[in-house]
């Protein structure tokens, strides 16, 4: 059998298989770890790489094994253009991560678990992008939820940390559940959850009652891993993380499955207005909240993460217009996001790193003492600023022409260019702000140490995506355009359409738009200080993470009342929940099916010897409720009704149950005997009527409504 007939698995699984290695390595040597983890994605990039020749020739590798076939679970892998582009992204940016990583974590951090951690994460991300059964993909999808909250509280004696993790854990967590909610239902209308019948079911999907309810379950999961409006809050708080898992999660991973998501349900959920007003609200809403408060953002990994936010709805808003050439710019901007972003965390890494602070307000005048990596923070800021001839500008500029055409004629859509412009600006001032309070602005104040450039291999990853930055703004058709027209195919189901991405289009009102951002962006920043100053005293208070705790407190305190009114600490209250939540069931399914009351079977004449056990049998239930309070009288009451129960099972011929009958009874009433010895020999009676006629009212009504249930 050729390893290209299973090899998908083997890519998705290889890296939860070594990660116990990379944890049990730093025991012998501290680097071992690094290095396993290193080979590990580079295996899985070779075992990958045969497949590819396939993708590029527009086929789709669909590899799968029966599992359980009853619900439709198979270990089912699909390798298309939009999964071979995500995968590439996960394993190549995770590579120089680790090879980061290695250079940024102190000797007192543990390295085996950073990598262990990092290895199960990249595996889920993996098995997301390559699922083709969908429940498969759930399963991954929470398994990121679960590895992302070990990476995120990595440093467990940080307060800040710990609440991040939780937090985004509880986000994603409760994103999960609504997504798994939602591919139920897609199975239910499809009648498979197999990634090609859904893909193949568009019409079917879009045309069916459940397909609004289906959709909002579904962009609940994709807006909580993606931290879209109103659930982007736990993104920035999750920055207490080391910055390689901030670069590794937030600009190329993580917070890119829920737009993986959107970009691989484009054909079965677009298109409709509820698509376009949810994903297109939750997207413009979230671009412009990012690009704001990244502005006023004094650390820089906040700084970072706000605009990670604002280029999440971007990219979120492009998915909304639900256009061929807006899904183009979407994957093409996922491709250049990942690029200039993650050199950015890792510049921000290495200043924190050989400076001691994140403050920009410390961080001043660092170019002359850090000029290399001046340079290439400058460059991937430009980026990200939509500077020409960086691959920021090319994918900004597809993104004005598609809010443009999104417009239409009328004069309230033409808000769209006017917010999208007006983010854009913003963007031009924070990416400013990121190069000149950093690394001009004067002299440092105050920094916990004296900066200094890093080791030189700790900057060849940022080297690497800022010259990848330079080569796709200025050579984008021979570097991108062949992986971009398979992941575009593969998203759509069919061809791509045309497109160019081409340097220059000519004077068109795109090409306006960005010089509009990039000239009042610069007019914004040197207006900082005042806007500073009013954004302190009217807006410094808002943060979606009060609105977060409070809600928590509040399903915190009404927890506490409903158990506090449930649990009063004692048996009786508790069992007389419990059977009168049993009677009330049994009430209403009595009503729901209109079943007889005695049931429509014949009944077996009854003879005397019967109607003798069976009076023995209420006899002694009846004596073991009365003497209740005489343990050994009770117990030897509660040994004759075993015993008649016993009887019955042989008047039924029923010989084996009424020996395990008989075993049970005699085990029990040993054990029983045993633990009187060390009991009173007495319980204290009953004396409260209320609860002795509440007890007995219900045990009656307990006894008929089981009588009842028995005869129907």
């Amino acid at each position: 059998m050729s390893l290209l007939s299973f090899n998908l698995p083997i890519v998705a699984l290889l890296p939860f298989a070594a990660a116990p290695f990379a944890a049990w390595a730093t025991r012998y040597n501290r680097l071992a770890s690094a290095w396993i983890a290193g080979l590990t994605t580079l295996l899985t990039l070779a075992i990958l790489f045969p497949s590819m020749q396939f993708i590029f020739a527009g086929e789709t590798l669909i590899q799968q094994w029966s599992w359980l076939p009853s619900i439709g679970f198979n270990l089912a892998f699909r390798l298309d253009g939009l999964a071979l582009l995500f995968a590439l992204l996960i394993l190549l940016i995770g590579l120089l991560i680790i090879f980061y990583a290695r250079y940024y974590l102190s000797a007192k951090d543990s390295m085996g678990r950073f990598y262990a951690y990092m290895l199960m994460f990249m595996g889920s991300m993996l098995g997301i992008v390559l699922s083709e059964n969908l429940l498969q993909l759930v399963v991954f999808w929470e398994l990121t939820s679960i590895t992302s909250f070990l990476l995120i509280s990595y440093w467990q004696h940080r307060q800040d940390a710990r609440q991040g993790a939780r937090m985004a854990l509880a986000v994603t967590g409760a994103g999960g559940l609504a997504l798994l909610g939602g591919v139920l239902l897609l199975g239910h209308i499809v009648g498979s959850y197999q990634l090609s019948d859904v893909l193949a079911s568009g019409e079917l999907i879009k045309g069916h009652d459940l397909y609004l309810p289906t959709l909002v379950l579904i962009l609940l999961g994709v807006f909580t891993k993606s931290a879209q409006f109103p659930f982007h809050f736990w993104l920035p708080h999750a920055m207490a993380a080391p910055t390689p898992v901030s670069a590794y999660l937030h600009s190329a991973t993580m917070v890119k499955a829920g737009i993986f998501l959107l970009a691989r349900f484009f054909p079965a959920l677009s298109g409709t207005p509820e698509w376009m007003w949810m994903v297109g609200t939750a997207g413009m809403i979230t671009l412009l909240l990012g690009a704001y408060v990244a502005l006023f953002k004094h650390d820089l990994k906040g700084l970072l993460a706000y605009s990670t936010l604002s280029h999440l709805g971007l990219i979120t808003l492009l998915f909304g217009f639900s256009s061929e050439l807006a899904l183009v710019a979407a994957i093409f901007h996922i491709i250049n996001h990942a690029t200039f972003k993650g050199s950015l965390f890792m510049v921000a890494g290495i200043i924190d790193h050989e400076s001691g602070t994140r403050d920009m307000r410390k961080l001043n005048g660092l170019f002359k003492m850090m000029p290399h990596t001046a340079m290439l923070a400058m460059i991937a800021a430009a980026a990200m600023a939509g500077v020409p001839l960086l691959n920021g500008f090319l994918s900004k500029e597809m993104f004005f022409e598609q809010a443009i055409s999104a417009s239409g004629t009328t004069l309230a859509a033409w808000t769209i260019p006017v917010l999208v412009t007006l983010a854009a600006i913003f963007s031009v001032a924070y990416s400013l702000r990121f190069i000149h309070d950093v690394f001009f602005n004067g002299e440092p104040i105050d920094l916990p140490k004296t900066p200094h450039e890093p080791p030189r291999f700790m900057k060849i990853p940022v080297d690497i995506l800022v010259v990848l930055c330079l080569l796709v703004g200025v050579a984008p058709m021979f570097l991108i355009s062949p992986i971009l027209t398979v992941a575009v195919a593969s998203s759509l189901q069919t061809a791509a359409p045309e497109f160019s991405l081409a340097i220059w289009h000519g004077f068109n009102l795109p090409l306006m738009m960005s010089f509009i951002a990039l000239v009042l962006g610069v007019a914004v920043y040197s207006m900082r200080h005042r806007l500073f100053a009013w954004h302190d005293r009217c807006l410094h208070g808002l943060d979606g993470k009060a609105v977060f705790d409070w809600v928590l407190w509040k399903i915190i305190r009404l927890s506490k009342k409903i158990t506090d009114a449930f649990d009063q600490t004692t048996l009786q209250p508790a069992v007389t929940w419990v059977i009168g939540g049993a009677l009330m069931l049994s009430i209403i399914t009595f009503f729901q099916f209109n079943s007889p009351l005695l049931g429509d079977r014949v009944l077996m004449e009854a003879d005397v010897i019967t109607f003798l056990m069976s009076a023995v049998l209420i006899i002694a239930s009846i004596l073991t409720v009365m003497l209740h309070h005489k343990r050994l009288v009770s117990l030897i009451a509660i040994g004759v009704v075993g015993l008649v129960v016993a009887l019955g099972f042989v008047k039924f011929s029923a010989p084996d149950l009424a020996l395990t009958q008989l075993s049970v009874e005699v085990v029990t009433i040993v054990l029983l005997l045993l633990a009187l010895f060390f009991l009173p020999q007495h319980t204290p009676q009953e004396r409260s009527y209320i609860r002795f006629t509440r007890d007995g009212v219900i045990s009656v009504a307990a006894a008929v409504s089981v009588f009842f249930l028995t005869m129907a």
